[in-house]
């Protein structure tokens, strides 16, 4: 399965974008989402699953049933959108709370035994060479976090020139 999170209105991504395969699930800002409120319930009252039980909740089990992630952002100082970065906060439950050192970091234990292959599209009229920096060395961080394989990351413009899948 792929799984795409993208900030985009629904609208503007069926004007880019292919109708999705069946083995493909979107995350777009189809709703409200709700903060993640730091309570790490997800770790501790129900393990696996945010406490929220908003269309977002069960963030941490779309990535452990999908191959690939890829990402569709504005890009925002050198990060991802709002929308984009509370689903990524929403995620947590994919990790375990436990702690390990990996690369001499400490990061926390993988729930679930796997490699997700990680895609990342920012765009952005005026993206500066900082802020493609900033990006790139946060999407490499969060691949480490996921325990993921960074695939591509590309800046754009436009949204329309990251199009098709």
């Amino acid at each position: 399965m792929k799984l795409i999170i993208h900030d985009l209105d629904e609208e503007e991504f069926k004007n880019i974008f292919s109708e999705p395969d069946e083995d493909v699930v979107l995350i777009g800002n189809s709703g409200e989402i709700l903060n993640c409120i730091g309570c790490f319930g997800c770790w501790i009252k129900t393990p696996g699953k945010c406490i929220i039980r908003d269309q977002y909740g069960d963030m941490g089990e779309l990535l452990a049933r999908c191959e690939e992630a890829r990402i569709i952002s504005r890009c925002c100082y050198g990060g991802y959108s709002p929308f984009v970065k509370n689903v990524l906060d929403r995620s947590i439950p994919y990790l375990h709370p436990y702690f390990k050192i990996k690369n001499g970091e400490m990061h926390h234990k993988q729930r679930y035994e796997k490699i997700l292959e990680l895609k990342v599209g920012f765009y952005g009229e005026c993206i500066s060479e900082d802020e493609k920096r900033t990006a790139e060395e946060l999407v490499r961080a969060n691949a480490v976090n996921l325990y993921a394989q960074v695939q591509g990351i590309r800046f754009v413009k436009t949204p329309d020139e990251l199009g098709g899948r």
